[in-house]
């Protein structure tokens, strides 16, 4: 089923590509030389996302590596605008509300163009790198140690996009907080221990002053999950793999991700909790199938995974596959929130959704 997935992705994306050039070569007033230069610079920006995939960057030196990454990954989101803008000119111009000439040879149709996008991706970028500090207040009939100030924050995707320099000052924003601890529920890694290895990553997780938990997510697998485990070693991270840590006075549930089929069932590590009577959260890094922690009777659940769509109207598609693809939610008496992650995958963009981190206050009621 998955192969099925990717193929109909890849015919998607092959039917966007050839929609929007073949609109882009009607609507540029430029000679046919011209044309030709400016729509094939366009195509080949595209295919650098297909090289990007399919050959790899590891292998190349970094900085055209970080270049090639930005490039071809950005290329798909504003692809997708692009579509969209030409297709509701083209049902304007069925509708006779957009003259046919404004779609071919036009000055000012390509110089509308070029502002809209440039407009809402300028702004995207801006917004992404706005991060949001989400409070959330937490209180529990169970016992506690004391009350728990806790950092709680999910797909990093640090790598060739979100680098060194970035994650200083997400690392910065963290220290601000003073958390007792951090929590981080999975895809640490974008898609390169590479990239990781070579700016250090490892040293600027170990400037963070308080102990940082977290669980595996779907790109640790695609970067290579033993060189994963590793990094994490070397960065101090306590990493959670289908087991169980009583800290601070509460359990820590890691699971591992639904990646690896035989991975263990919420119930089995439920059993390996030795103190049942503690606050109890669950790291699980794809919000697939909630009941499992209410059932299991979680008090908390952190997952990412989603992104929330990255950008509108991706959004609206996540609404549709998860029950919560976003925010807080409540089953029986145990919570969630689904984070649309700090970091980003492929372009730096948010429209219509946001990069946060969690600050959690868990008291005693």
């Amino acid at each position: 089923m998955n192969y099925i997935w990717i193929v109909i992705i890849f015919l998607l994306l092959l039917a966007g590509f050839g929609y929007s050039l073949w609109h882009i070569w009607n609507i540029l007033p430029f000679p046919l030389l011209f044309k030709g230069i400016g729509v094939g610079i366009l195509a080949l920006c595209f295919l650098v996302m297909f090289f990007n995939f399919f050959v790899g960057l590891d292998r190349l030196p970094m900085v055209l590596s970080e270049i090639l990454y930005e490039v071809g990954f950005s290329s798909i989101f504003i692809m997708l605008y692009v579509v969209i803008l030409f297709a509701v000119l083209d049902l304007g111009k069925v509708c006779h509300i957009f003259p046919r000439s404004l779609l071919y040879n036009s000055v000012g149709g390509s110089i509308f163009i070029f502002i809209i996008i440039f407009g809402l991706f300028f702004y995207g970028n801006l917004h992404y790198n706005k991060k949001y500090r989400q409070p959330i207040a937490l209180v529990t009939s169970k016992k506690l140690n004391k009350p728990l100030k806790i950092v709680m924050l999910s797909d990093l995707h640090l790598g060739y996009h979100n680098r060194k320099s970035e994650f200083r000052r997400w690392v910065n924003l963290i220290n601000k907080e003073t958390p007792d601890l951090i929590l981080i529920g999975g895809d640490i890694v974008d898609g390169s221990i590479r990239a990781l290895r070579e700016q250090k990553m490892d040293k600027e997780f170990l400037r963070l002053r308080a102990p940082v938990y977290a669980c595996l997510g779907n790109h640790e697998y695609y970067s290579g999950e033993s060189e994963a485990r590793q990094f994490y070693k070397d960065a101090k991270i306590h990493l959670l793999v289908d087991s169980v840590v009583e800290t601070d006075g509460i359990n820590i549930i890691g699971r591992d991700d639904r990646t690896n089929m035989h991975r263990a069932s919420l119930a089995q590590l439920c059993a390996r909790v030795k103190d049942k009577t503690l606050y109890t959260i669950l790291l699980d890094h794809q919000p697939y199938h909630l009941e499992e922690a209410e059932e299991s009777h979680i008090d908390f659940q952190l997952s990412g995974h989603t992104h929330y769509g990255q950008v509108w109207p991706i959004s609206w598609i996540e609404n549709a596959i998860y029950e919560d693809a976003y925010g807080p939610f409540k089953k029986g008496r145990t919570q969630y929130f689904v984070t649309s992650g700090i970091g980003i995958w492929g372009g730096k963009f948010r429209i219509g959704t946001r990069s946060e981190y969690l600050v959690v206050t868990l008291s005693h009621q």
